[in-house]
């Protein structure tokens, strides 16, 4: 929450800006000190207002409101350095949307993990016309992210961002395991969903 700081004094002292008939008057000084006390704070942040508008050093309660300007892919409770970068990159993540890559980098930011994309389509060039299409008949999407410790809670913000950061028309399945592949059949967190859409 912005607001006042004890003892922080103004960039610029209305005490200075008065009539030299005033510099002498103790009670003028006095209740203009006062309304520098109040508006110290306004002026520190008008002299570092780029600061605000800049991620990695915005006050973090800022950060949060200007990811919400930006429609940053954030819930809030992710730590502070993953909140942030998120912000940073919600511009460019909405440029690559409906992507690979722009579901890769969104699952890294929300998660800190590269995930694993499984996806059914395909891309190929050829010198002869009527040739076979790339990729399977049949669209499908499957992300599995890999995390140190997995809860449901997990499974549920991979599946809500997929739901969120997939092409439109793409039917997806998620699953979220542990990281070290032996406990993969132990850990695994709740089993696959495919949700109709």
């Amino acid at each position: 929450m912005r607001g006042s700081i004890d003892g922080l004094g103004s960039s610029a002292p209305i005490s200075m800006m008065l009539p030299a008939v005033f510099a002498d008057d103790d009670l003028a000084q006095r209740f203009v000190g006062g309304l520098d006390e109040v508006l110290a704070p306004v002026h520190s942040v008008l002299d570092c207002l780029d600061t605000y508008f800049r991620p990695s050093l915005a006050p973090l309660d800022f950060a949060q409101w200007l990811g919400s300007w930006v429609g940053a892919e954030t819930e809030g409770t992710e730590p502070e350095p993953l909140l942030r970068a998120a912000v940073a990159a919600a511009a460019y993540l909405h440029r690559i949307r409906g992507t690979r890559r722009g579901l890769a980098e969104a699952v890294r930011l929300a998660f800190g993990v590269e995930p694993e994309i499984t996806e059914s389509g395909g891309a190929s060039w050829s010198a002869r016309p009527l040739g076979p299409f790339p990729g399977e008949p049949r669209p499908a999407l499957q992300v599995h992210l890999r995390l140190p410790d997995p809860t449901p809670a997990d499974r549920y913000r991979l599946d809500t961002l997929v739901a969120a950061a997939r092409p439109a028309h793409m039917p997806y399945t998620v699953r979220v395991t542990a990281a070290d592949p032996a406990d993969d059949a132990d850990s695994a967190v709740p089993a696959e969903r495919t949700p109709e859409r």
